[in-house]
């Protein structure tokens, strides 16, 4: 059964000023339930997290700061967002949602939150509208349950995944693997165990064919037991923030390959959405839509 996170609350805390790109939230469940391709026993509300899980990824002063609502107005200026209880208590539930999503996809091979992909968060800062790394603290979560031993995070969001490769990068277990713009925010980048990074105006062919020789042997040299996938669709050429060139159907192409490799490699995946910022907000829903689509049509 194909398994989503969605909580309401993924859209209702924000600022106005940051809900219109976040509104893909509501709206991708609601297209997917339209076209019948789910119903709603396809959708999970995640449940609490813990702060002993948090702690496990995230330096506990951050934590503290955050919970308080105490961080100090530069470090809020770079998360990008004012802080509040209700913020707070949504990057808790996305963080669940993706935790949750790794039993899911350890039961049917394959589970989704609707929101997540929080890769700019690191062990002791938030930054680009991220304050809790939520593949960060799931890949956490399962090694320290002992249900993986060797994770790959797979980041295909335009921008680099900065927080999770400082995160992991004194951990031999996860393997940190962005494909990214390279003149993207963010601008200090760090060091991913694989960075791959794309010129302004990278096409469909040249991104496939990047994609697809380096995805395999990165499978093959490090037989993960488990993936996380950041399905972002800021690299389409209609976004305004990505300066990429992919079509729809080379992002739909993109997440095929990504499923097939894990398919034939026997691996579970967790899903998180990631960035998206066309300024037709039906060019975001339809590109996460296709994701959801292709797991459907390869899994089930």
């Amino acid at each position: 059964m194909l398994k989503i996170a969605y909580n309401p609350k993924y859209v209702h805390p924000l600022p106005a000023g940051h809900r219109f790109p976040m509104l893909k939230y509501e709206l991708i469940p609601a297209q997917l339930l339209h076209e019948g391709l789910i119903t709603t026993e396809n959708l999970f509300s995640p449940g609490e997290l813990s702060e002993e899980v948090i702690l496990w990824t995230h330096d506990k002063i951050y934590w503290e700061q955050l919970r308080d609502l105490t961080l100090p107005p530069a470090a809020q200026r770079r998360t990008g967002f004012p802080l509040s209880k209700a913020l707070i208590e949504r990057e808790k539930l996305i963080a669940a949602g993706t935790i949750e999503g790794c039993r899911y996809a350890l039961e049917y091979g394959v589970a989704f939150n609707v929101a997540g992909g929080t890769h700019h968060a690191g062990s002791d800062w938030g930054e680009g509208f991220c304050l809790l790394n939520d593949h960060a603290v799931a890949a956490n979560y399962l090694l320290h349950n002992n249900l993986s031993s060797s994770i790959l995070i797979i980041d295909l969001d335009v921008h680099q995944g900065n927080g999770t490769a400082e995160i992991f990068k004194n951990n031999p277990a996860v393997f940190t693997f962005s494909m990214h713009g390279a003149n993207n925010f963010p601008f200090r980048k760090e060091k991913s165990d694989l960075d791959i990074a794309l010129a302004d105006g990278t096409g469909d062919e040249e991104y496939m064919q990047f994609l697809k020789e380096t995805l395999p042997g990165v499978i093959n040299r490090q037989k993960p037991d488990f993936v996380f996938y950041l399905s972002g669709v800021d690299v389409l050429a209609t976004d305004k923030l990505g300066k990429l060139k992919l079509s729809k159907a080379a992002c739909k192409e993109r997440d095929r390959c990504v499923f097939e490799q894990c398919i034939s490699n026997n691996i579970p995946v967790q899903v998180s959405m990631g960035g998206g910022y066309s300024p037709g907000i039906t060019d975001i829903v339809e590109a996460h839509c296709n994701t959801y689509r292709v797991a459907d049509d390869l899994y089930f």
